[in-house]
């Protein structure tokens, strides 16, 4: 957190919490990290709910509110503006659903906490999360480009951080093991079959060849050498060659 200066005095943290281990960790390292900084921040979490029901939160978020309560955190509920649990999908629809309700998921959490006046949005994303975006971006998108540790919004009105960027998913893990915490099963019906996860299996197969592969990656994501890169100027004339 001292690399990107992600906390400061008097900072309003408003922590996304899904249920998984992740976050879930994030939140509590932020608690217990308040107790030793040198410097005063609140922390409250909150959770998209991805299967609201008529009257009241679904499952999952009933379960995230109920850990976060015990461990004296205020916890915000958000029914999703957008589930693929209720809408029908069609076949060509699949291929962006999971870009799509991401990108449903921030716009709530970055309106949410601009209009109630928070200065930190705090995500557990960590390396592995990192390294399968950098991945998902060029595969998909064709550009060279990934999560950041801490990125300015709204004119610096709000920073979304990353605590959790320099440690892997086994790390994250371990540590939520540590800190007695249990996850939340998620609810979405594609978790085992997104681009992610495919992208994940890819790099899992090059690890059993190349052990340091992702530690490496990570540590390229930093080591950019732009003279080495195609230049971007000459984009549009090869475009139109193709």
């Amino acid at each position: 957190m001292g690399d990107y200066l992600m906390l400061a005095d008097g900072d309003r943290v408003l922590c996304a919490v899904s249920g998984g281990i992740d976050s879930l960790t994030l939140v509590r390292v932020l608690q217990l990290w308040q107790e030793k900084a040198p410097l005063s921040y609140t922390v409250h979490g909150i959770h998209i709910d991805m299967q609201p029901q008529a009257v009241r939160p679904g499952v999952v978020a009933r379960k995230v509110a109920s850990i976060l309560e015990e461990l004296s955190i205020p916890c915000h509920i958000l029914a999703a503006a957008w589930s693929p649990v209720r809408d029908i999908l069609e076949n060509d629809q699949t291929k962006n659903i999971c870009f799509r309700c991401a990108r449903s998921r921030r716009t709530q959490l970055f309106s949410y906490a601009d209009q109630y006046h928070y200065n930190k949005l705090a995500m557990g994303h960590h390396r592995d999360d990192i390294i399968e975006t950098f991945f998902l971006n060029m595969f998909y998108a064709g550009n060279l480009s990934t999560m950041v540790p801490k990125q300015e919004l709204f004119s610096g009105r709000l920073a979304l951080v990353r605590p959790l960027a320099y440690l892997d998913k086994q790390e994250v893990a371990q540590l939520g093991y540590q800190l007695s915490l249990q996850e939340v099963r998620t609810v979405c019906p594609l978790f085992e079959k997104t681009t992610r996860r495919q992208v994940s299996d890819v790099l899992d197969a090059i690890e059993r060849r190349v052990p340091e592969v992702r530690k490496n990656i990570f540590a390229a994501l930093g080591n950019v050498r732009p003279d080495y890169l195609l230049n971007p100027k000459y984009r549009s004339a090869h475009e139109n060659r193709s």
